[in-house]
């Protein structure tokens, strides 16, 4: 199983929908920084207080230039359902369901025996590569201070 991607590899392409079933492609963010939150699967605490951080400090992003996004392996109207139930107004959550977490495998983040992603960040620059990433237990919340202080420094 590949590893989780590392700082200076080349981000993988992927061409997913959010919860609105609008495309997100990496071809098109060429030229802007963005961050990617793994979250194994919407409707579970943790990871509705993973989203719930990136929504309240979407400002912060947009104000450094990085654009943030959830990414599960959830299928796009579970992911409708889900940012209506968070009150998510800015943040973009990411569709990895068909095929099942093929950008997360190409990123080394899909766990085979759960078959979902598993927990993780990528920073990535205006030419995809990865700037700064993180790996964490699944029942761990990445610090949104931690990655504030990593997106305010990039």
């Amino acid at each position: 199983m590949k590893e989780f991607i590392k700082k200076g590899e080349q981000a993988p392409d992927f061409d997913l929908v959010d919860q609105n079933g609008e495309h997100v492609k990496s071809e098109d963010l060429k030229g802007k920084k963005y961050f990617l939150s793994w979250h194994p699967l919407a409707f579970t605490p943790v990871c509705t207080d993973q989203m719930r951080a990136l929504e309240r400090n979407y400002e912060t992003f947009e104000k450094n230039h990085i654009l943030p996004f959830g990414v599960s392996v959830d299928p796009q109207p579970a992911k409708k359902a889900w940012a209506q139930a968070l009150c998510l107004s800015n943040l973009r959550i990411l569709s990895d369901f068909h095929p099942l977490g093929e950008m997360s495998k190409a990123f080394g983040i899909f766990k085979e025996d759960s078959g979902a992603s598993g927990r993780g960040c990528v920073l990535i620059d205006e030419n995809g590569k990865v700037l700064w990433s993180k790996e964490y237990e699944p029942s761990q919340l990445p610090d949104i201070h931690e990655i504030l202080d990593v997106i305010k420094k990039s």
